[in-house]
């Protein structure tokens, strides 16, 4: 397996999220790696991001420092641009969007994910705590929620575990998890292994996966 620097890392995972959103979906993308997928969509596919701070219609990284805006910011308070059409909004129509199902999905950050598709994502012991921002309203308000995380902590703890054991953003919540060398797919309850890249192999995947998962019969293995 290639040891990857954390730029590759994030790179990765924000391509293929960016693949898996819907075409002329409206959708949100929470802190850090999952703001990275709007930089990186396929030519041709068009969506009208929502970030919770109070936007719609985000578009990508200012190209230029002199096109960016010190007040124009998205929910990881780095700078955006404006797409056609996009309009401004106070947080309580921020939020009625997303409670209300409005919106198609959310790509979003994790600490850990449990094989049951459980999602913590904004607390750690010991550690300071800023609030769970809007991560408990998107899990539960949005049509798909996709984590989009590195497979394993910095430190090397597995974070995809059997049972989460920090504090939870939701239970049961997950659809699709993809980090840098693998999706799954949460489906009946169970978690399932439909796709890893071809410079990894399935015990490899094993080794660095605490959860209990299922392999999909039609298992896709991706080139990067």
């Amino acid at each position: 397996m290639k040891a990857l620097t954390e730029a590759e890392v994030k790179v990765r995972i924000a391509k293929r999220v960016a693949e898996m959103l819907p075409d002329g979906g409206f959708v949100n993308l929470g802190v850090g790696i999952p703001t990275l997928a709007v930089d990186y969509l396929p030519d041709g596919k068009t969506l009208h991001i929502q970030t919770e701070n109070g936007m719609l219609g985000v578009g990508p990284k200012p190209a230029t420092e002199a096109e960016t805006v010190p007040n124009l910011i998205n929910a990881s308070r780095t700078p955006i641009t404006e797409m056609p059409g996009c309009c401004y909004f106070d947080s309580a129509t921020s939020f009625a969007m997303i409670r209300s199902g409005r919106v198609d999905a959310t790509v979003i950050g994790a600490i850990q994910v449990s094989e049951q598709g459980d999602l913590a994502n904004w607390a750690l012991p010991g550690k300071g705590v800023l609030g769970p921002g809007g991560a408990m309203d998107l899990v539960v308000g949005v049509k798909e929620v996709i984590v989009a995380t590195s497979h394993v902590a910095k430190n090397g703890k597995h974070k995809l575990i059997p049972v989460c054991t920090v504090p939870l953003t939701g239970i049961k919540v997950v659809n699709t998890l993809v980090t840098e060398f693998a999706v799954f797919k949460f489906k009946n309850g169970k978690m399932v292994l439909v796709e890893h890249t071809a410079d990894i192999t399935l015990a490899e995947v094993a080794a660095m996966t605490s959860a209990r998962y299922e392999v999909d019969p039609q298992l896709q293995v991706r080139e990067v």
